[in-house]
């Protein structure tokens, strides 16, 4: 079985980074699938301090990731990255589930969830 989500060291990094900024240590990674967005759903990253009955807990480059077991299927196999350029940095997700996304990057659905279509933000 694949990893449910990688994170790759670039992406830890600045997780660290934002978590020390934020005084967020010692808290947990949370990726999630929201539903929204111009394709139906939406990644979230996000930090907390509570670990959730229905999640799994993944261990990598330091971090403590949560995923739900709902989202954990749509995840499977997902890559998180961190990319700077000259129009400065950002996180980026690559999803093998995703059959189809939109324009502004951060909506997609799968062949089995569809989320809720809305307007891109």
């Amino acid at each position: 079985m694949a990893q449910i989500v990688e994170i790759t060291e670039a992406a830890a990094y600045q997780v660290k980074e934002m978590m020390s900024h934020n005084g967020e240590e010692g808290s947990f990674l949370r990726v999630a699938v929201n539903g929204g967005g111009c394709s139906g759903l939406t990644y979230g990253l996000g930090f907390t301090s509570e670990q959730e009955e229905q999640d799994t807990l993944l261990e990598q480059q330091g971090l403590r990731i949560l995923v739900s077991k709902e989202d954990a299927p749509i995840l499977e196999g997902t890559i998180v990255d961190y990319k700077e350029s000259l129009m400065g940095g950002g996180f980026t997700i690559t999803n093998p589930n995703a059959i189809a996304s939109c324009g502004c990057g951060t909506s997609f659905r799968t062949a089995t969830k569809q989320g809720a279509p809305s307007d891109c933000e």
